[in-house]
């Protein structure tokens, strides 16, 4: 399928999906948000894709927000509806039982960021900014920001930054947990590919199952996380990957993954 706002590429098992506004700087607007469902929508099914990549297009962002012009026809009611929606898509992204990599290569601010936090891991270029700006524009974070923020930095950090509208550089992200790596950005999709290759040389029953039991931690008491760990492994140890797996170690030679 063809995208007036993405460009998909896949290859090796990686499907790459690259927000394509650059004169807008890859701004969300209502047509890419609805893009980015489809063809994540897409991807939960597509057996032929073990990692995908998210970027965006050009040097200088990542996405730099929502679109300014669709916020200011919001008003109570037209607001919400809004804000649920991008919550559903972001949601859709987190919830995807496979990894998603983002590759802020700039600006990843409001929507931005939020999309970020809604990737399994954050990989930034040098010259990365990230902040969630929104109350400067008389509102707060709508696509799961206030929520992620918190969990991923602490409270007291995402308060901070969400009150005052502040950006912080790739070295302070770094810094606080927010990304998980930075490089210059020249070497930024060479680096996150050889993520994406090392994660599909594992088996991936074992990498989606673990996405999974992640993805909970945040959402119930431990309690009840160890169960459905528990739940997950058990799952895992009837797979064609374990039993290949657990032989080759014993046999001290590479396992050749099936993925069954």
């Amino acid at each position: 399928m063809s995208y007036q706002n993405l460009l998909v590429e896949k290859k090796d098992n990686v499907a790459v999906v690259t927000i394509n506004r650059p004169d807008k700087l890859n701004a969300l607007n209502s047509e890419t948000m609805s893009e980015l469902k489809k063809v994540f929508s897409e991807l939960k099914t597509d057996d032929e894709t073990y990692v995908v990549i998210i970027t965006g297009s050009g040097e200088k962002a990542f996405v730099a927000g929502a679109d300014i012009s669709e916020l200011n026809k919001l008003d109570v009611i037209s607001g919400k509806a809004f804000a649920e929606n991008g919550q559903d898509i972001f949601n859709l992204i987190e919830n995807l039982d496979k990894p998603v990599i983002a590759a802020v290569n700039g600006f990843a601010l409001g929507g931005g960021c939020e999309l970020a936090l809604a990737c399994h891991i954050r990989v930034a270029s040098e010259n990365a900014k990230f902040g969630q700006p929104e109350v400067n524009l008389g509102i707060i974070p709508g696509y799961g920001g206030t929520q992620r923020l918190a969990r991923l930095i602490n409270s007291g950090r995402a308060m901070e930054y969400i009150l005052t509208g502040d950006m912080i550089d790739a070295a302070e992200a770094l810094r606080i947990g927010l990304v998980n790596k930075v490089y210059p950005q020249s070497e930024l999709m060479n680096k996150v590919f050889e993520m994406a290759r090392k994660i599909i040389s594992k088996g991936q029953q074992a990498v989606r199952l673990a996405v999974k039991a992640v993805n909970i931690a945040d959402e119930v008491p431990s309690k009840e996380g160890q169960h459905y760990e528990a739940s997950l492994f058990s799952i895992g140890c009837g797979t064609e990957d374990f039993k290949e797996g657990t032989k080759a170690f014993l046999e001290k030679r590479k396992p050749g993954f099936k993925n069954k």
